[in-house]
């Protein structure tokens, strides 16, 4: 079955994003340019409607905006929606997809974590056909343990469980893993050095091979 699906992107930007990159000197910009990657693949995906970004961070929604993504401004303490406790990034999904929801509101939902620097739109477009069979989706990170994409059908998801263990607690909540190859660059999310070397070898998209400051070639397919 072949559906078409709105997006939903959180992206914390620069200076918050990607803490455990540690010591590298382009860990701020790189931050950014896996958000840019990871948007820009899905913009370029035949099932994909349209792509919401949730983002706290100006520059980064006005880049973000240019590619052809909705800026979604994430709400932050009081004006947050929700259980005051929820974590900030569950947090900004929900506020993403509500207004995913708003904007297409027949149409399947798709969270994608905004750290996939190696992304293919063939994976993606891949992953969502897999996902047209099930109520509700998931796909496992490449270290089995978290969750790099969550998709549902029809309505807002029933839970946003993302951080440490979230494999098993969406699982509890009812998302049926896919069966994606461990070796599908929708699995491949960056957190740290190691999980760098993983994508680069893959093949990042070229706004993360221009901070790295390598040849730019056309977007991955």
């Amino acid at each position: 079955m072949r559906l078409s699906w709105v997006v939903v992107v959180p992206a914390k930007g620069n200076p918050g994003g990607k803490s455990r990159l540690g010591a590298l000197p382009e860990r701020a910009a790189l931050a950014e340019a896996f958000a840019l990657d990871t948007v820009s693949v899905a913009l370029g995906s035949p099932r994909v409607l349209g792509v919401f970004v949730v983002t706290g961070d100006v520059a980064l929604g006005a880049a973000l905006e240019l590619l052809g993504a909705v800026i979604v401004p994430e709400a932050r303490g009081a004006d947050r929606a929700g259980a005051p406790s929820e974590d900030p990034l569950n947090a900004a999904i929900r506020q993403g997809a509500a207004a995913a929801r708003a904007s297409f509101p027949d149409a399947p939902l798709a969270v994608v974590t905004g750290d996939l620097p190696a992304l293919r739109a063939t994976d993606l477009t891949k992953t969502l056909d897999l996902a047209a069979a099930y109520a509700l989706a998931m796909v496992p990170d490449a270290a089995g343990t978290g969750t790099t994409a969550l998709l549902v059908r029809s309505g807002l998801p029933p839970a946003l469980l993302f951080g440490p263990g979230s494999r098993a607690a969406h699982e509890a909540a009812g998302y049926v893993p896919l069966e994606v190859a461990a070796r599908s660059t929708i699995r491949r999310d960056v957190d740290t050095a190691e999980d760098l070397d993983v994508a680069h070898g893959l093949g990042l998209g070229p706004y993360s091979r221009a901070v790295l400051q390598e040849p730019v070639g056309p977007a991955p397919q």
